[in-house]
């Protein structure tokens, strides 16, 4: 599945089972509250805080997997192709940064 693809999938989602699509701010308070979800599941399971009990089942593809779906349906509304933007988006990470991180002495 490529992005064009899965932001369809989404759109004929939305269209037979959501009705409509949420306005844009609803959608990105949906999409700030599942990073949230995301970023709990992080902090207690990798990072240094505790875990609780009712969050060790928890399933962080699942999570991440939310994210994508509200991005897609926020890119679909505004008529974003991420294929598109993604792949400009690696073209300008590279030739910004092609020594940047290699020149790093944090990462070495």
């Amino acid at each position: 599945m490529n992005i064009q693809n899965a932001q369809k999938i989404v759109d004929n989602w939305i269209k037979e089972y959501g009705v409509r699509y949420f306005d844009e701010l609803t959608n990105m308070a949906i999409l700030t509250e599942e990073v949230g979800e995301v970023a709990r599941i992080i902090s207690r399971r990798y990072g240094e805080q505790s875990e609780k009990e009712s969050d060790k089942n928890k399933d962080l593809g699942q999570e991440l997997s939310d994210v994508l779906f509200v991005v897609f349906c926020i890119a679909n509304q505004t008529d974003i192709d991420l294929e598109k933007a993604f792949k400009n988006n690696l073209i300008t990470k590279t030739k910004r940064d092609h020594n940047r991180h290699h020149n790093n002495k944090k990462l070495k």
